[in-house]
Parts: C-alpha cells; structure tokens; sequence
C-alpha cells in the first residue's frame, strides 16, 4: 500500500484549490437514475469514491462519458461527467461494489421510483461505527414500496408506483434524506420530509432536481415538500465546493502558523468551523474568489466543539480540529454526537505526543508544545487527513500508512500542500 511521507515544522504559504464536494457528487450521480436523458454535472472531484459509483452506475447500465477535465487546468474546476440512465439494464447494485463505498445506497430511491423494483446490497464503508439504511427503508415503506431483506440485499418493489405520503425521520439523516427526496420526485401526488437534513450537499441535490424539472419546496430547511412529476428530464449543474475539504486547509494553514487562500471556498459553507477556528486565534476571512485563513501571531487557544447535524458543527470536521487542539495554548473538550467510534485517530495522535484522554463520547485534549514525527495508520478517510495535518505541524519525519482512505475524499493533497511549501511526498507501494 501507498504512503506518505511528511517531514513537518514548515509554515503554509500561497493558494490552495478546492474541489467539488465528494458528498454533493455521489447523489447527483445518482439522481441520473431518475431521467432517460442526459444529466451533465461539471466541478467533480478526480476521486476513488467517484471513480466507484460511476463503475457502480456503468454496471448497471448508465452510459457515462468524460467531456471535460479541467482539474489539471485549475484544480478547482472539477471534471465534466455526462450521464444517460436511458439504457438501464440492471435494477441490482451489486456488494461487490457497494461495500467499498456506503453512498451507493443512494442508487435505490431513484431506481426504486423510475422502474418499480431494486436490489441493492447493504453497504459498506468506514469503520466509524454503525450507519444503518433502517431509515430510508422505512421511509420507503411509508411511500408504499414493498421491502424484503435476502442473502445480504434490500429487494424493493412498488408494481403500482411510488404514492407520496408524510414521511418523518426519528434522527436526522442525510443520506435518507436524499433518498427519499429523490424518490419522491417521481412518487404519485405531494411528498412532506419532516426532520429533513439541511445540510448543504442535500440543498445541492435539491436544486439539481429542480434544475430537471421537480417541484420542491423548503430548499435548505428541516421540511422538504416534493409535488410527484410524470418524468424529470436531463440538465446542466455544477458540483458545490467540498467544505470538509475547505475546512481540513483552513486546520493546515493554522497548526503550521501560515497564510493560505482557499480558491473557490465559501465560507458561508464553513461558518461553524470558521467560528470555532476564530475563537481559537485564527483568522479566517472572505476575500475575492475565496477564504483566507491565517495564524501570524499568537499561540492558538483552547476551544471546546461539539459535532451537530448542520447547520451545528460537522462530524467530519471532528478530526482535523483535534490536531487544531492538539497543539494549542490550554485545554480543550470535543464531544462526537454523531458516531460512536470515530475517535480511532486519538492513538496515532498520541504516538505523535499528543495529550488526549477519551471519556466517552467526550476527548478532553491538552495542548503541548510540540508533536512529533512518528510512523501512524490511517483508520477512515478523516482519521487520515488529521493524521497529515499532524505531520505537517510535528517536528522529525511522519510516516503514514494505508493512505488509500484519503484518496476517497481529497483530490491530489500532496500536490496541493506541496505547492504551499510543505515538505511531503508520496511512497509507492512497489508491485
């Protein structure tokens, strides 16, 4: 397996491109499931989870063709997908595909609703504790579709079609969210989604199916309303920008003490990152084309955070802000609401000299002077980056393993880190 290498203590200077959002993506292409014509998304990032729902989708039989890769360009400007479900030859998502990436459950509503039937496995993913589907199964339910559990897959049909209906969730879920809101696009009569996720990938895929012909009220709040449409047709969109991307850069520019603009960052995207980073010592400001984010003077500052459903702080940003708190003046406390094991990254910060003691679902975090380089392991894909953003703080060489977890969410880190000075590298597993 691949590694990569680190040799830290160098301050962050220059421009940083940020991609499209890896979570917009995966269930804009998914909703290509809904139309027999031809759904053009531009600004997706050169990722191994996009690389696998578009295998996904291409076994299935969704004519996929590249018509632009500007990522060499600009970096920031993605590439150009153009997909055709026209053709669909399969209703099934098969586990070999779907256990290497959880998002491939998001093939299911749309399918579910254009065709009246779908199989798909039960997904996959990183091991940061239990995700289960029971919410968007049950949600589907609800819309009448009829579900059995068998050998490992969720086999779903509804002969007579998809009816609306008044589905609420128990817990706020993202994912099920934008299954149900696609799915209920193409349902017959008016759909209400109380307890809807408000984050902004799910705001994203709601103007997406706007933009193909679905009527949706609510855009952005926790009560999404969906009048049922014959048919959507195809369209034109551009992928928001990653803020967990945005938000890893704007950590790497502080713990270093540098100054970076974030090109193409929003940081009405980031606002509870950006709060907490400011309460800290950070400055974190919108410039032209961008957000800048820098640390000249001062010690950062303890700071205590606790992960939320949006528009509170986000989980996937609990890692990175860890490191923040690793090497800042007091102590702080991070508290995890959302997964039960995604504290798997607090040995590894600790083999680098970190000082963090687990309560539960509570880290209480005592900054020290200085990390040290060390050899880490990766456990998920924001384990890895927090473990790279340790690395470019620590003094010595760190050396991180099993760093295929970052390919699925950062689109070329290295390059994009070393362009701003930092001394890394990766390390090629040899065949």
């Amino acid at each position: 397996m691949d590694s990569i290498v680190i040799k830290g203590g160098k301050p962050l200077h220059g421009t940083i491109p940020i991609g499209g959002a890896k979570n917009a993506a995966l269930p804009l292409m998914a909703a290509s499931l809904l139309t027999d014509g031809v759904l053009r998304l531009s600004n997706l990032p050169h990722l191994a989870d996009i690389s696998t729902m578009a295998h996904l989708m291409g076994e299935m039989g969704v004519s996929i063709s590249m018509e632009g890769d500007t990522a060499q360009g600009g970096g920031h400007m993605g590439r150009v997908f153009a997909l055709n479900a026209a053709g669909l030859k399969d209703t099934t998502a098969p586990y070999d595909l779907v256990r290497r990436m959880r998002a491939s459950v998001l093939v299911l509503g749309p399918t579910l609703a254009r065709h009246g039937h779908a199989r798909v496995s039960l997904p996959g993913g990183c091991a940061i504790g239990t995700r289960p589907v029971d919410l968007h199964l049950k949600a589907l339910q609800a819309m009448g579709a009829e579900i059995v559990l068998a050998e490992g897959y969720v086999e779903a049909r509804a002969p007579g079609g998809l009816r609306g209906g008044h589905v609420l969730f128990p817990n706020v879920t993202v994912g099920g969210t934008e299954n149900i809101l696609m799915a209920a696009t193409l349902a017959k009569g008016k759909t209400v989604i109380a307890n809807a996720a408000r984050e902004p990938e799910v705001a994203d895929l709601a103007h997406c199916l706007v933009a193909m012909g679905a009527k949706i009220e609510g855009i952005g709040t926790d009560t999404l309303k969906v009048e049922g449409m014959e048919s959507l047709h195809g369209a034109d969109y551009s992928v928001i920008v990653d803020r967990i991307e945005m938000g890893s850069y704007a950590v790497a520019a502080a713990v270093t003490g540098g100054d970076v603009v974030l090109k193409g960052g929003r940081i009405d995207l980031m606002e509870s990152v950006a709060d907490v980073m400011r309460a800290a010592g950070v400055d974190v400001v919108e410039v032209e084309g961008g957000v800048r984010v820098s640390r000249k003077n001062g010690a950062i500052k303890g700071f205590d955070v606790m992960t939320e459903p949006y528009p509170g702080f986000p989980t996937d940003m609990q890692a990175q802000m860890m490191v923040l708190a690793s090497v800042a003046d007091g102590a702080s406390m991070i508290t995890e609401t959302i997964f039960e094991n995604r504290f798997m990254h607090v040995p590894e910060l600790v083999r680098m000299g970190a000082d963090i003691n687990v309560h539960g679902r509570s880290a209480i975090v005592r900054g020290v002077k200085k990390l040290s380089g060390a050899p880490v392991m990766a456990t998920d894909l924001r384990a890895s980056s927090s473990l790279v953003l340790a690395g470019l703080v620590a003094e010595g060489t760190t050396v991180i393993n099993r760093v295929y977890h970052l390919d699925r969410g950062y689109e070329r880190l290295e390059e994009k880190l070393a362009q701003c000075g930092a001394v890394i590298e990766r390390v090629r597993e040899r065949a």
